[in-house]
């Protein structure tokens, strides 16, 4: 039964020979001509992908890019203790990154859209979940290239590890002088590259491919020292996970939190802005119509950390002006798409604002000063002199009292002091010009 599930397993069925794979292995790895063409050109289509945020273009990128040859290339090395081939893959690979790192940060430094989109952001905090996404994709990757027939894993394996990505988010950090997003960006580079080196070195082993020098002194060294770069590569990830972890636990309590004292009672919230990377952790909100006391906020502080949310800091914004700007702020920060009905209804209001006289107190103002004054029509008409160009031309029309005309003159005059214009105009409306109206 056991050698029946073995055989069922096992990785030599449809195993390719061994001469040919190493050939084809080798044959992968230099950057030389078209395969250096072929990369940069991979790297400008990822680089365009991120920019405008389009998984479809990446994913192509992924496809056609040829980074995944010296990393095979240097796990096969270390499998077989063939340290020229080991040596050969590893320049050949730091060519490869020094170039995509030069094309990716001189097309975003020329790129006028340096906007961080999503696409960007999520390549510059690895975790443990990118290390396992790396290794299992390098076994998959080297499980298919040791087959006779090798179907569909290849690409499928150019996608799930992303090695295209992290280079271009890094030369986007270095573009843009963001060291944090370039060194994070980097670290996910560094992180796929070497577990698909692993992976690809433990089914070399696991395959039983020759050894170039069967030295045993050679073959602890080895050991030790992946099992060392491993613990080092892992270590920060695992870190960075439970940071990232963490962040989901409280962002979550603040939701709890905001859902049972805030929503549940009836507050409209307009605004929200949760910052956990800070010292003191801080809750921005803001509320339509409900105002809240000194005394209710610092109860609403000393809630949190009923709740479990300790060294955190809980701000209602209440000030109108400064709601405006930080709502605005955050906006330019989002995501946005404008639709086309959006962008006429936006210039249809800037048309209407030219036309519009935006001062209530004016029409009061008037009939302090000039009493005598009935009827009025105020507005601002375009006006076409001799030119190619138009002005606007403030109108006004009046019809005075019978027994006391008003002086059109001094009216002129007040208004053009008043609102700062001299570009006024102002008609009296006769009798009869009323009963035609």
């Amino acid at each position: 039964m056991f050698d029946s599930l073995f055989n069922f397993i096992n990785l030599h069925n449809g195993e390719d020979k061994k001469e040919k794979v190493l050939e084809n292995v080798i044959s992968n790895i230099s950057f030389r001509g078209a395969n250096l063409w072929i990369l940069a050109c991979a790297i400008i289509i990822a680089s365009i992908g991120l920019n405008v945020n389009s998984t479809a273009v990446i994913i192509g990128a992924m496809l056609i890019s040829p980074l995944m040859g010296p990393i095979v290339g240097a796990g096969f090395a270390l499998g077989t203790y063939n340290f020229p081939l080991l040596k050969k893959s590893i320049k050949n690979l730091l060519i490869a990154t020094v170039v995509s790192l030069t094309v990716s940060t001189f097309y975003f430094y020329v790129s006028p859209f340096k906007d961080v989109q999503s696409e960007l952001l999520s390549r510059t905090a690895p975790n443990i979940y990118d290390v396992m996404i790396a290794f299992f994709g390098g076994l998959v990757g080297i499980i298919a290239i040791t087959r006779v027939e090798k179907g569909n894993p290849i690409p499928g394996v150019a996608i799930a590890t992303a090695l295209m990505p992290p280079l271009c988010t890094a030369g986007f950090g270095l573009a843009t002088s963001n060291f944090s997003y370039f060194f994070g960006a980097f670290y996910l580079y560094i992180i796929n590259c070497f577990f698909i080196c692993i992976a690809t070195f433990f089914v070399v082993k696991y395959l039983k491919y020759p050894s170039v020098i069967i030295d045993s002194k050679y073959e602890k060294r080895i050991r030790y020292g992946i099992s060392t770069l491993i613990v080092v590569m892992i270590v920060p990830s695992f870190y960075l996970a439970y940071n990232l972890y963490n962040e989901k636990k409280f962002t979550k309590s603040v939701e709890e939190f905001i859902n049972s004292e805030f929503n549940s009672k009836g507050y409209i919230l307009i605004y929200k802005k949760i910052s956990y990377n800070t010292f003191p952790k801080k809750i921005d909100l803001a509320f339509l119509n409900q105002k809240l006391s000194k005394r209710e906020i610092v109860s609403y502080n000393k809630l949190l950390e009923e709740k479990g949310l300790s060294d955190t800091e809980l701000t209602i914004r209440q000030n109108d002006s400064d709601l405006k700007s930080e709502i605005l702020r955050e906006l330019d920060k989002q995501e946005s798409s404008v639709s086309e009905k959006d962008v006429i209804i936006s210039k249809l209001n800037n048309e209407l604002g030219k036309y519009r006289v935006e001062d209530p107190k004016l029409i009061k103002e008037m009939k302090i000063l000039f009493p005598e004054v009935e009827n009025i029509s105020l507005g601002k008409v375009e006006q076409y002199p001799d030119t190619d160009s138009t002005t606007i031309q403030l109108v006004l029309l009046f019809k005075d009292n019978e027994n006391k005309p008003v002086e059109t003159a001094k009216l002129q005059n007040w208004l053009s002091t008043r609102l700062n214009s001299k570009n006024i105009q102002v008609l009296k409306l006769k009798e009869d010009s009323k009963k035609d109206n």
